[in-house]
């Protein structure tokens, strides 16, 4: 939106402070020269916060193997200047849904050249065509017909997700302009659950201050099971790790330890059972309230308790409480920023952003799917 950086401009610190540095190096200038520019580099992010600093580890596991990951809102002027800064960081290889001419006529308006990106016409019959077999061939004795599915071949959802399912790219990311239901229902009709796992979760990341929170799940799924309550810790437990932090896991109710046999409160006994004996070197526990969990003082009369109000993931009965609580934490609660949703569970790598999400948010869901696709290598 302007010219010339402005003096706090991220993307002025990281690249004009190391050329300036490198230069003085260069001229002999430098007094204590920089070995390792990427640590310098790390080094900045940090400035801007914790969720800066944790994006760049997970960007900078994106460069090391970029993949090719489909954007079917590839006509959306967002996703195109985040697409720019994908091949300008090398983080991925975007791969545009929509009329090639149009994109190319946005890009050229907005000064981008995309140079690397590949444009795909939502329109090639023949390939649509080929799309709608497999995806009868999918869903043929779920009620979908062949006129069915020629016809969702027309929806960029839909052919994004024949793309991925047939090994063409390494993931998806969308959702800017669609409902979360238009992007969760194809996810789950074509990629489907990643083999051990019986369902698909959804976590945000809310990053503070002095500390980091996981809220699941607030997506998928509105009143899981207490199996299903374990699946969903076990997927942020490994979620966690992947952002290098060590879980420790809360199971949030209205009651503390057995203080209400409420069968709600009982079902999240249930559920901190089943992930003892699922995670046993992970620190679970629960029932508890949300200040229990989070609150060093209000943990004090249960000393026996795992979680002494140290706990950075935390566990919801239901969607509601979870979404409720994230959305409130991120506009009032003093969460510098949300991440996510990040999907668990998907068997390739599939993430919806949220409606309206900028820039940054875009380029750090595409870098999330890249990584994924790294640890899960179609």
């Amino acid at each position: 939106d302007y010219i010339i950086p402005k003096p706090f401009d991220p993307r002025a610190l990281l690249c004009v402070a190391p050329a300036v540095a490198k230069a003085a190096m260069d001229s002999g200038v430098a007094r204590q020269p920089i070995e390792d520019f990427g640590v310098y580099r790390d080094r900045l992010e940090k400035v801007f916060g914790q969720v800066h600093g944790l994006m760049r580890s997970i960007i900078n596991r994106a460069k090391r193997a970029p993949k090719r990951v489909v954007f079917p809102e590839g006509d959306q002027e967002k996703i195109l200047r985040a697409s720019q800064i994908l091949l300008d960081e090398k983080i991925a290889h975007p791969v545009l849904l929509g009329d090639p001419a149009k994109i190319r006529e946005m890009a050229d308006r907005l000064h981008l050249p995309l140079q690397g990106a590949e444009f795909v016409d939502l329109h090639r019959l023949e390939v649509r065509h080929r799309y709608a077999e497999d995806y009868f061939a999918l869903r043929a004795r779920k009620g979908v017909t062949y006129h069915d599915a020629a016809r969702l071949m027309h929806q960029a959802n839909y052919y994004g997700m024949m793309m991925l399912h047939n090994g063409e790219v390494d993931g998806l990311v969308s959702g800017l302009t669609f409902d979360y239901s238009e992007t969760i229902r194809p996810a789950l009709q074509v990629i489907g659950v990643r083999d051990g796992r019986s369902i698909v979760a959804g976590l945000y990341m809310l990053v503070f201050k002095d500390r980091v929170l996981f809220l699941s799940d607030a997506t998928v799924n509105f009143d899981p099971t207490p199996e299903e309550l374990s699946e969903i810790a076990a997927g942020c437990a490994a979620t966690a790790s992947f952002f290098g932090i060590t879980p420790r896991i809360a199971f949030l109710s209205f009651s503390n330890f057995g203080s209400s046999r409420h069968p709600a409160a009982r079902k999240m006994q249930r559920a901190v059972e089943l992930t003892k004996e699922l995670l046993p070197d992970v620190p679970v526990d629960g029932e508890m309230q949300a200040d229990t969990a989070v609150h060093a003082l209000s943990a004090d009369p249960y000393s026996f308790s795992e979680i002494q109000g140290d706990a950075n993931v935390l566990i919801f009965p239901d969607l509601q409480s979870c979404n409720i609580a994230y959305k409130l934490l991120h506009r009032v609660g003093g969460a510098e920023t949300a991440v996510g949703p990040i999907l668990m569970g998907m068997a390739k790598p599939v993430n919806v952003l949220q409606q309206g999400a900028d820039v940054d948010e875009i380029v750090n869901v595409t870098a999330i799917t890249v990584s994924e696709a790294q640890r899960y290598p179609l």
